[in-house]
């Protein structure tokens, strides 16, 4: 069995193929391989959302190449936008040519609020806050036994001052709170919750909110590569040109909020895609990442890329990733358990890296295809397959309406239309005799 996450032509193999590939990869068992196609059952939906009536799927696919701290990864990837998969596999097998990727993450540390109103004096509430923190951790600690079993639970409480809101005076209190490999989200609100009498009777104060927040700042995941220039060759430009080129390109990013939302949406393609296939909270990964971009008052690029004195490219990504490994979607999701297994991790610091790893690969494929031969070029011919399917064909219809449009460089609903009747047209008088030679 090929232990190497590089495998040449993969997407030439047939779905079939591949799924058996993955699955003599991750030692799939039979039930667990049904998955790959089956997925969701509507009887699991049910418990999981309110007023359930059916499944919405979406693509899973795999993305080959990754080498991440030295260990070969095969990634899931749930999206619906074409080039994503190949995008990352592509800037995997660049990344690799200088080493691959290194990653690492801080703790898994997530923040409660506890907003508290009504206070005319809010130093000496924040005091009485501090002088009674091992109280209050004592309290958070004895909602979650078995988190606290496991080398979690509450690590801290801090106090922010806030003497000017539109509703006056307020002091919140941060919990500070390790997951393990828990996203977290329930655990903490249930620790915010049983807090929130003892803060109001400490403050004298009232407390209103009392929640997690999804800026998880104090749980990083960094991920780093360098990419050696003769990697970046192109046809038409050498190597040391398209690294220089993609400096630019990231330089637009870091001074331009307009370029950095494009440029971090990029970033998020790849993230979301294997947060969707954990079952992990995309949502929340989102509203982090953007918060994160702005942490210094002004939005900016996600992503560091520069040149070594060699003329190589590096580079560096680094934002909040709040995932899981148990509980939620991750423990309910039959396909989100598979994407695990596949991926080879248990626990939410490893996934946090992989997914780390992923995103600086997609930010990598798009930078790299932006300064040689633009975007479109690579996305043509997935964008028209889907146009083609979008106007009903089907089988070797798709392929063949798909080409006709890159050929003509038209892509469009409309054309697609046409062409997939004249192919239809020229088939029907084949078939009938009236034509032997349609091409």
């Amino acid at each position: 069995m090929n232990t190497s996450s590089q495998i040449s032509g993969f997407y030439r193999l047939s779905v079939e193929e591949r799924r058996q590939f993955v699955v003599d990869w991750a030692a799939l068992t039979a039930e667990q391989a049904a998955t790959l196609e089956s997925g969701l059952t509507l009887a699991q939906a049910d418990k999981m959302i309110e007023n359930v009536i059916g499944l919405h799927a979406l693509p899973l696919g795999i993305a080959t190449n990754f080498l991440i701290n030295g260990r070969d990864v095969l990634v899931p990837m749930v999206v619906e936008e074409p080039s994503v998969v190949a995008g990352a596999s592509f800037a995997a097998k660049l990344a690799r040519a200088g080493g691959g990727f290194h990653a690492e993450t801080t703790e898994s540390l997530m923040i409660g609020q506890i907003q508290v109103l009504g206070l005319t004096d809010l130093s000496a509430a924040a005091g009485r806050v501090q002088a009674q923190k091992q109280r209050l951790l004592d309290l958070a600690n004895r909602t979650d036994p078995v988190i606290v079993s496991l080398h979690g639970g509450a690590r801290d409480i801090e106090t922010y001052q806030f003497a000017a809101s539109p509703v006056g005076p307020m002091l919140v209190v941060h919990v500070i709170y390790d997951c393990r490999d828990a996203m977290g989200a329930n655990m903490v609100n249930t620790a915010c919750e049983a807090l929130a009498p003892l803060v109001e009777e400490i403050t004298g104060g009232r407390v209103n909110l009392r929640i997690l927040s999804n800026l998880a700042d104090r749980r990083l995941a960094v991920a780093r590569c360098v990419v050696p220039a003769a990697a970046l060759d192109t046809a038409d430009l050498p190597g040391a040109v398209v690294a220089q080129r993609i400096v630019e390109a990231h330089a637009l990013a870091v001074v331009d909020p307009y370029r950095a939302a494009t440029h971090n949406k990029g970033i998020m393609n790849g993230i979301d895609a294997v947060v969707l296939a954990t079952g992990n909270d995309w949502r929340a990964i989102e509203a982090g990442a953007h918060a994160y971009a702005a942490r210094d008052g002004q939005y900016r690029a996600l992503s560091e890329w520069s040149l070594t004195a060699a003329g190589d490219l590096v580079g560096s990504l680094e934002l909040p990733l709040a995932v899981g490994t148990v509980g939620g979607a991750t423990r309910v999701h039959p396909t989100a358990r598979v994407a695990l297994q596949i991926m080879g991790v248990t626990r939410a610091r490893d996934l946090a890296e992989i997914i780390v790893a992923v995103g600086l690969a997609q930010n990598l494929a798009a930078l790299r295809a932006l300064a040689t031969e633009g975007i479109q070029r690579g996305h043509m011919a997935l964008h028209a397959r889907q146009m083609a399917i979008a106007a009903g064909a089907t089988g070797d219809e798709v392929e063949r309406v798909a080409a006709a449009m890159v050929q003509e460089r038209v892509i469009r609903g409309d054309r697609a239309a046409q062409l997939l009747a004249e192919i239809r047209r020229l088939l029907t008088r084949g078939a009938s005799g009236a034509d032997k030679n349609p091409e």
